[in-house]
């Protein structure tokens, strides 16, 4: 038994959520350090957690970890240099983890959540428009086909299912969970 084991025990399910947006504005003006915190957090602190979970979770006979990514990590982000890149690089990893962690009998998985109505997304708006952010929120909300962003219970039920025997043959997904954004 590996000691991490010893000290923690069992665990079966491991959601992996960071996120910074960093700064919003144009890619030749982002600074450094934004740019090395934003890719602190949202890809390393993914890696991370995934290098120190994997040995408890190894060979427990059906664990799953989902990472968190965002719709910014299937495409084009304008205005949120290192954020997009960070979370393109999360898919990228999720795919990776999926096939190496496999065999140990864990399934990894990432959701790419649209805009949820979170503080996340208050900040991106007065980032985008600090005069009337509610400006911002209703344009970034009527890029959606539901016309909204997603509430939080919308993005968790996601996550359980993933976590849950129902999905014990999905592996290496990247599930938009967005409204019918990428649907365009």
């Amino acid at each position: 038994m590996t000691e991490a084991k010893a000290q923690f025990g069992r665990i079966d399910a491991f959601f992996n959520n960071a996120g910074s947006e960093g700064f919003v504005g144009s890619a030749l003006e982002y600074p450094e350090d934004i740019f090395d915190q934003v890719i602190a957090v949202n890809l390393k602190g993914v890696w991370l957690g995934m290098k120190y979970v994997v040995p408890i979770m190894r060979d427990g006979g059906g664990s799953a970890i989902v990472n968190t990514a965002s719709v910014a990590g299937l495409g084009a982000t304008a205005n949120i240099f290192a954020y997009g890149a960070s979370k393109h690089a999360v898919v990228g990893m999720t795919r990776s983890a999926a096939i190496e962690f496999a065999p140990m009998g864990i399934r990894t998985n990432a959701i790419c959540p649209s805009p949820v109505e979170t503080e996340m997304m208050r900040r991106l708006e007065r980032g985008t428009n600090p005069d009337a952010p509610e400006a911002a929120k209703e344009v970034m909300a009527a890029h959606n086909p539901m016309g909204r962003y997603a509430e939080p219970d919308e993005i968790a039920g996601s996550v359980v299912h993933l976590c849950s025997s129902d999905s014990s043959y999905l592996n290496g997904v990247i599930l938009p969970i967005d409204g019918g954004v990428r649907a365009r």
